[in-house]
């Protein structure tokens, strides 16, 4: 069974980032509510830092303080699907 990944990440404005998947599936998403939610993501509210995440070994989108957002979680967000493992 393969897990959902995120392939491609590129940052729009703001919060506001295009991922792809290994699905095919892609699409835009605002993570401002993530982002304002948990305290371990604080340094990220300044869109300056929100904008140097990285692909890590999941991959999905990480940044250097070490907060990080789950590939299923991504994906609900972008398609408004569950991922489902075939």
């Amino acid at each position: 069974m393969e897990c959902v990944y995120v392939t491609e990440a590129k940052y729009i404005e703001e919060f506001t980032v295009y991922l792809k998947f290994n699905t095919g599936e892609s699409g835009q998403t605002d993570l401002k509510d993530l982002i304002h939610q948990y305290s371990q993501a604080i340094s990220l509210r300044d869109p300056g830092r929100f904008k140097k995440f990285f692909l890590d070994s999941w991959p999905t989108l990480a940044w250097e303080c070490g907060f990080d957002i789950s590939p299923e979680s991504l994906y609900f967000r972008v398609t408004g699907k569950k991922y489902a493992q075939s």
